[in-house]
């Protein structure tokens, strides 16, 4: 089971989905300061292809959207390994962005990826950005449900919640999906 490397509790809380999503849902938890937004897309690709492309190929995604992701970097260690550092380069609002993020889980039985901002341009508006990817089988029917998590704290209450980052997610997950169901 993946644990926080914040807490080290399971992160059970996470990886829960309604039983049955027909389509893209947004929600949106907070306090002050700190909040959560999930939503769940539906994706035509399996559960497997999709997981893989994010757990180890994500230097693929830029291939799969291009218009969003110029590039995907290791910074530090392997692709596909806990501890990996990878610097993303994208466009957001129309605006050139970077952000240095640290794989925390990965867990290949739950088709589960946490990784934590480290630096970039999130960390200019947020003390803490953490975003979880958790794919699973569409409950009816072929396909998958993305499950798209981001937990963060902003750095004041002038800054809004990462609404805008979280459509981002959801727009590259329908680019990845596709990128892996075109006909070749």
């Amino acid at each position: 089971m993946a644990s926080s490397a914040r807490t080290g509790k399971p992160e059970d809380d996470v990886t829960k989905k309604p039983p049955h999503v027909q389509r893209t849902i947004t929600s949106t938890k907070s306090s002050a300061l700190t909040g959560k937004l999930e939503a769940d897309v539906e994706i035509k690709a399996s559960l497997e292809q999709f997981y893989d492309m994010f757990a180890n190929k994500p230097h693929l995604v830029p291939h799969a959207c291009n218009d969003k992701v110029q590039g995907c970097d290791l910074h530090e260690g392997e692709w596909g390994k806990v501890g990996t550092i990878i610097i993303w380069r994208y466009v957001l609002d129309g605006k050139a962005k970077q952000t240095k993020e640290a794989i925390e889980a990965l867990d290949p039985d739950k088709k589960l990826i946490i990784v934590k901002v480290m630096e970039g341009d999130p960390m200019k508006e947020y003390k803490s950005f953490l975003l979880s990817i958790q794919v699973s089988p569409k409950s009816e029917g072929s396909g998958s449900v993305v499950h798209l998590t981001i937990e963060y704290e902003k750095l004041h209450q002038g800054i809004g919640h990462p609404q805008t980052k979280l459509q981002f997610m959801k727009d590259v997950s329908n680019d990845i999906d596709a990128h892996l169901t075109k006909p070749n």
